[in-house]
C-alpha cells in the first residue's frame, strides 16, 4: 500500500498579543502535514516549528481534543469549527483540505467574546448566563428520585437534544447580529421540558435572557445559521420555545 502524501499548506493566522492590542494576520508555511491528523494536531506542528525558529507560538484554546468541552473554538476559510459538519476543530481532520490550499485561522468574532490572545476568546459571558438561571433549585436531603418522576419520552429526547450543547459559541461567531439566542434556548429548553425545571420556569427565562442582553450579544433574526454551523446540531426550534418561555413569564408579571 502507497503511503498518503502529506499537506504542503500556507496558513493566515490572527495574531493578537492581547485584548487592547491591535491585531493582524500572518503567513506561516507548513509542509508533510498527513490527512489523517486533526487540525490541532496540525496547529501543534505549525508551534513546534514556530518554537525551533525562535518566534511566540500561537495561543489557542484546546482541552478534551474529543468534542466534548467546546474550548477549540475556532474559525476556519470562514466557518465555525472549519469545512466539515456537525464536528468540533479537534475532530476536523487535515483530508478536509487540498494540498497548497491557503487556510485562514481566527478567532470567534463577537462583542461577547472579546479575544484574550491571538486564537483564544474570553467565554466567560456563557458562564454568567448560565449563572443567572441555568438551572434548578432543590433541597437534595427530600428530592424524590429522577427516575421516579414519569417523563414521557419525547420530551425526554427533546431536553437530552438540548443537553447536548457544549457552549462552544460557534451559534455566536457565526451569527451576523452576534447572537447568543441558540444557546440560552438550548440551555432553557433542557429544563423547561423536564418537570423538575417547571418551578423555576418563569424566572430562568427572564434572567437568562437579561443577562444576555445585558453582556452585548446581538438580537436573533432567524437566519438559522446558528444551527447550520452548530457542531451538536442543536435545532432552532429550541429558540422557539425561548420565545414561549420569555412571552409566558411576561404574562405572569
Amino acid at each position: 500500500m502507497s503511503e498518503k502524501k502529506g499537506l504542503n499548506l500556507t496558513l493566515k493566522v490572527w495574531r493578537q498579543k492581547g485584548p487592547k492590542e491591535a491585531g493582524r494576520f500572518e503567513t506561516y508555511s507548513v509542509s508533510n502535514i498527513s490527512p489523517d491528523s486533526s487540525f490541532l494536531e496540525m496547529m501543534d506542528v505549525l508551534n513546534e516549528q514556530l518554537i525551533v525558529e525562535g518566534k511566540d507560538p500561537v495561543a489557542f484554546d484546546h482541552d478534551c481534543r474529543e468534542g466534548i468541552c467546546g474550548m477549540c473554538s475556532l474559525y476556519i476559510n470562514g466557518h465555525a469549527h472549519g469545512p466539515d459538519e456537525d464536528v468540533t476543530t479537534c475532530q476536523l481532520h487535515m483530508r478536509k483540505f487540498k494540498d497548497g490550499e491557503t487556510v485562514t485561522i481566527e478567532p470567534w468574532r463577537s462583542a461577547g467574546f472579546p479575544v484574550i490572545k491571538d486564537l483564544i476568546v474570553d467565554r466567560s459571558a456563557f458562564d454568567k448566563i448560565m449563572a443567572a438561571g441555568g438551572f434548578i433549585s432543590v433541597n437534595t436531603g427530600g428530592v424524590p428520585d429522577g427516575n421516579a418522576i414519569p417523563i414521557p419520552k419525547k420530551d425526554a429526547d427533546e431536553a437530552m437534544d438540548a443537553a447536548s450543547c457544549i457552549g462552544c459559541g460557534a451559534c455566536v461567531a457565526t451569527c451576523k447580529n452576534g447572537s447568543a439566542m441558540l444557546f440560552v434556548a438550548a440551555k432553557v429548553s433542557q429544563l423547561a421540558l423536564l418537570p423538575q425545571g417547571r418551578v423555576e420556569a418563569a424566572r430562568r427565562a427572564k434572567s437568562m435572557v437579561a443577562k444576555m442582553d445585558e453582556l452585548g450579544f446581538g438580537n436573533c433574526t432567524n437566519t438559522g445559521a446558528c444551527e447550520v454551523e452548530c457542531p451538536k446540531g442543536i435545532s432552532i426550534a429550541n429558540i422557539a420555545r425561548l420565545n414561549r418561555e420569555f412571552l409566558l413569564a411576561k404574562l405572569q408579571d
